[in-house]
């Protein structure tokens, strides 16, 4: 008798491959070779996962259609077969897939736009966190500003595209008004739950490069001098202030690591 860790990769990588037959012990009621039965059962784990992508997914399909959609989801399950019994998770790298699949090459938008949804996703089933308000930045002395750091709420994503991803993002989705999009113009995007509803907010320039700075934990200085690098015209106080419009600060304290009282 085969050691059962072979016999299931054998049977995963006939799951897969419409060219591999039916591995070896797979038998009907009797007892003889089933290549029918384990085609459906094949069909059936490839249609659920590919529509599982498609929930995931809505707007790109939208995109693309349901057919083109369908085949390239399909593509991806044989490429990409779950990694995790939780099918919330899957579709991680799909993005990734989207950007390379040849067929989808005349929508160079459309991988930023999968990634959106992705995070989308994952700021919906983020953690709660109980964001702070202006009020709570109003004790916070001039001298120490610079060395402020923050906690960003564990749903917010910064997603950087040199497409108006966002743009299409938004036209595509439910309700949404299609309108010519200059595809020359790039956007960056915050996405984040702070209560019940996600939202994908646009980030203004250097706005991503100073997120991303408050994410490694730099404190408020040096975050803000790296907003400032990538955009002249960076305004400091106008992004803090949309962080905390957008209830996505959940913590303060001072850079040398005193927690503020």
């Amino acid at each position: 008798m085969r050691p059962l860790g072979e016999v299931q990769a054998a049977f995963a990588a006939a799951l897969r491959n419409p060219a591999i037959g039916p591995p070896a012990g797979v038998v009907g009621p009797d007892a003889g070779p089933a290549p029918r039965r384990f085609a459906v059962y094949r069909n059936n784990v490839s249609v659920s996962l590919a529509n599982a992508l498609a929930s995931a997914f809505p707007v790109v399909g939208r995109i693309v259609g349901a057919e083109f959609f369908q085949a390239m989801a399909r593509t991806y399950v044989v490429a990409e077969p779950p990694r995790s019994p939780v099918l919330l998770d899957y579709g991680a790298t799909f993005a990734d897939f989207i950007a390379s699949f040849a067929p989808a090459a005349s929508l160079p938008y459309l991988a930023d736009v999968a990634r959106i949804e992705r995070a989308w996703r994952e700021a919906y089933h983020a953690a709660d966190a109980v964001p702070l308000g202006p009020a709570d930045f109003a004790r916070i002395g001039e001298a120490e500003i610079p060395r402020l750091t923050l906690k960003l709420h564990p749903s917010a994503r910064i997603l950087r595209s040199p497409y108006p991803a966002r743009t299409i993002w938004t036209m595509n989705a439910i309700d949404g008004v299609i309108e010519p999009v200059d595809l020359s113009l790039a956007e960056d995007s915050l996405i984040g739950r702070p209560e019940a509803e996600v939202e994908v907010r646009a980030v203004p320039p250097g706005g991503a490069d100073f997120i991303d700075a408050l994410f490694a934990g730099a404190p408020l200085g040096q975050s803000a001098a790296a907003g400032l690098a990538a955009a002249r015209e960076f305004d400091i106080a106008a992004n803090l202030a949309g962080l905390i419009g957008a209830g996505l600060v959940i913590d303060l304290s001072i850079a040398e690591g005193g927690a503020l009282q």
